[in-house]
């Protein structure tokens, strides 16, 4: 059976002519006929050319594979069991804590274990800070800014080709800090090839006060570097200038012309890709020495975020970590989402989650038996609900302290700004109008951000109240599935509390399937001597028990009709 769709996928506008008759391999139309204007990736490549590799409208929408792997989340379950000790936190599924820390020292707090990752340079995550670090910050959790933000920032300015001051990034901080509560939360900033060329982390450090900062090797959605569309050709050169590699090439006089007749209508800016050497000693000194620095320059935290790339690079990512004393490992498997990837890469290459998960897991169970330390795990690709949550911390116990979630986390901050801009133009959504025709009626959380989170009379922004409601949520759900494991805080979920609905699941991640689950448990209690009154001993046959007690039942009767 296909578990891929190729040529044909709402991400880049194309279709099959005849979708009920595809070859399954190509993905092609079984009859390809002479006539068709081109709905399938092969026919609009065939006039658009490499611009069908990405996922359109860029800027405004995110995107995920789609792409159903063998093995994924939904083929495990949750336990729930009736035993458990006599403790009074079980009374109340509201009593479950979700607090989590992270960090060597354990000190970046987080009232609920998310981090929304990597935000970087993408129109999507520029037009929805807002919501997004407003909203994050509230909620008590962590926020990672991506790539290449200072480099593209038209008003960024530099000395010496490093970054003195980046408008954007300062919006951002803004934001978060102003929006903070009680030091719950954290500002993550992180780099690659290009933003180390930049200083981009020694600007975030000394004088935005970054909480932390990330060192970016990859991430699920593509193994090759950030990059985004650009529709005008002065940006284009601007960036061209500070070092990035800009296609076409927007110096060239064929490009400005067919710019200039509309042809072209943009560019695409890449950044260089970054490798490691396949010298073990070398490259752990080398990313030692690096990490080094970042502390000397000032880092309290140190991240690093690395992506689905083959088993040995995520070994390598973990015991570089190890031996440079990694706050932070952010894993991303394959299947999530981004602002911008190449689509058919998205869907074919890398590690799916769960499969990286169990690798990692194992992985950290080396280090740690060998005596080495290992760093805290954050997890993340394609997680968007409270169970998800769950099972990565039960995938990965005991190493994963935290998931990462910025797709879903963006949706949140979209809908929360759609409906607010849509009350205001009086046109209050379908699915919405049930609710009320005002902020106030329609938002579940908007008297509690009233009372609570606004500031010398400002409101938290609808886009950032989209983003709590969602969190909490998250929160109320996830409480009642720990409650139903009998589990009270987030480090007392192990990897007993799944079990696999398929054998394959099961071979994938060690977890039991769920035949097996128990078995040696349900054994004993079956077949255990159980000692009481009124109890079914061994070897006792029913139907003697059951004499015994009609005979009892006799002499009371008898004795009450006596008095």
């Amino acid at each position: 059976m296909a578990i891929s769709r190729p040529n044909r996928a709402l991400a880049t506008g194309t279709r099959n002519r005849t979708p009920d008759d595809v070859t399954p391999t190509s993905g092609m139309c079984t009859i390809c006929l002479d006539g068709c204007p081109g709905f399938c990736e092969i026919g609009k490549s065939a006039f658009r050319g490499p611009e069908v590799i990405y996922p359109t409208p860029f800027g405004r929408m995110t995107t995920a594979a789609q792409k159903e792997y063998p093995v994924d989340f939904h083929h495990f379950n949750l336990t729930g069991t009736i035993t458990g000790p006599a403790d009074p936190r079980f009374e109340r599924f509201t009593n479950v804590n979700l607090e989590v820390r992270l960090g060597r020292d354990k000190g970046l707090k987080l009232r609920v274990p998310i981090v929304c990752t990597g935000l970087g340079s993408t129109n999507i995550a520029v037009n929805h800070f807002e919501g997004v670090g407003s909203g994050a910050a509230i909620s008590g959790v962590g926020v990672v800014i991506g790539e290449n933000v200072a480099g593209m920032d038209v008003n960024s300015t530099f000395k010496d080709d490093k970054v003195t001051h980046c408008p954007e990034l300062q919006r951002r901080v803004n934001i978060f800090k102003e929006w903070q509560q009680d030091g719950y939360g954290f500002f993550c900033v992180q780099a690659n090839t290009e933003d180390f060329r930049l200083g981009v982390l020694e600007y975030a450090m000394n004088t935005l006060k970054a909480d932390a900062v990330e060192i970016k090797w990859g991430q699920g959605a593509k193994s090759i570097g950030g990059e985004v569309k650009i529709t005008d050709i002065e940006k284009a050169r601007l960036l061209k200038r500070r070092g990035y590699i800009v296609i076409p090439d927007p110096d060239d006089p064929v490009t400005v012309e067919s710019y200039a007749k509309g042809s072209i209508r943009g560019f695409e800016r890449h950044t260089r890709i970054g490798t490691i050497s396949d010298d073990l000693s070398q490259a752990i000194s080398d990313f030692k020495a690096q990490v080094d620095r970042l502390r000397k320059a000032g880092a309290r935290y140190v991240f690093l975020k690395t992506g689905s790339y083959r088993p040995a690079d995520l070994a390598r990512a973990l015991r570089f970590s190890s031996e440079s004393g990694i706050d932070v490992v952010t894993i991303d498997g394959s299947g999530g989402g981004t602002g911008m990837s190449p689509w058919r890469m998205m869907n074919e290459w890398g590690v799916p989650t769960v499969y990286l998960a169990s690798m990692a897991r194992q992985y950290c169970e080396k280090l740690r038996k060998s005596g080495r330390y290992v760093p805290d795990i954050i997890l993340a690709g394609g997680l968007t609900m409270e169970d998800h949550i769950f099972k990565a911390f039960a995938l990965g116990s005991p190493y994963v302290k935290a998931v990462g979630m910025s797709r879903a986390t963006i949706c949140a901050a979209m809908v929360g700004k759609t409906i607010s801009e849509s009350v205001a133009k009086g046109q209050v959504p379908k699915n919405a109008e049930e609710y009320g025709k005002t902020v106030e009626e329609i938002f579940y959380y908007s008297q509690t951000a009233r009372t609570q989170f606004s500031k010398n009379g400002k409101m938290v922004p609808t886009s950032g109240l989209g983003v709590y409601s969602y969190y909490q949520r998250l929160a109320t759900g996830l409480r009642q599935l720990m409650a139903g494991a009998r589990r009270c805080s987030m480090s007392e979920i192990t990897r007993d509390d799944i079990f696999a609905l398929t054998r394959e699941a099961s071979e994938v991640s060690g977890i039991p399937y769920v035949m097996d689950y128990d078995a040696e448990i349900a054994d004993k209690i079956l077949s255990a001597e159980v000692r009481g009154k009124g109890a079914i001993s061994k070897g006792v046959k029913p139907k003697a028990v059951i004499s015994k007690r009609k005979a009892a039942s006799s002499k009371r009767k008898a004795a009450k009709s006596r008095r």
